[in-house]
């Protein structure tokens, strides 16, 4: 399906932000898993596996690396990265269109700093994940996929607080997580 790209303006984004605001705080719902096996590759999945070596197997997190560690070799605390659901479905506005974020795990549930500040740990199937200090934030690819605004919007004072682009986590408990399950604070 062919899906009409229409990026959302700031007053529309903004708009959202009730809707967004209004995710839940202690007991979400896992809603999309998207594998990255090579670059600008995705894959659908209806359950993952998680390992605190490899991440989401499968993907390419470990064999991509990453900038921000001395070596160029994957950063243990970017193993996955996680988006708001809400917050997703507000700037791409297909289903379709959500795993472009680059993401790999997509929860309906507030991830803002106040409520799921670094060292926060959330049980999903049966694996557990615990939320890192670095931060993420929207790049180049975002901004040509979902729009100069959106950048602006996630990357904005609130955008930030609200961790709109997302957070960062690493695999603490190995487990399956399929989509539709539960995702808890613990």
């Amino acid at each position: 399906m062919v899906v009409a790209v229409k990026h959302l303006t700031m007053e529309e984004l903004e708009a959202g932000l009730d809707e967004i605001r209004r995710s839940p705080r202690d007991e979400g719902v896992l809603e999309l898993i998207v594998r990255r096996p090579q670059t600008n590759e995705r894959e659908l999945l209806a359950e993952g596996e998680l390992h605190p070596v490899e991440g989401l197997v499968g993907d390419n997190w470990r064999s991509r690396g990453s900038s921000r560690t001395s070596d160029g070799s994957s950063h243990p605390d970017m193993q996955l990265n996680v988006m708001n659901a809400r917050a997703i479905a507000l700037m791409a506005q297909h289903r379709d269109r959500w795993s472009l974020a680059g993401d790999q795990l997509f929860i309906d549930m507030d991830l803002s700093a106040e409520n799921l500040p670094a060292g926060t740990r959330l049980a999903l199937g049966s694996a557990v994940i615990e939320v890192t200090v670095q931060p993420h934030t929207g790049c180049k690819k975002f901004m040509a996929r979902f729009g100069l605004d959106a950048l602006k919007f996630v990357n904005s004072p609130v955008g930030k607080q609200l961790h709109l682009r997302g957070i960062n986590a690493r695999v603490v408990q190995p487990g399956v997580i399929p989509v539709g399950c539960v995702v808890k604070k613990i």
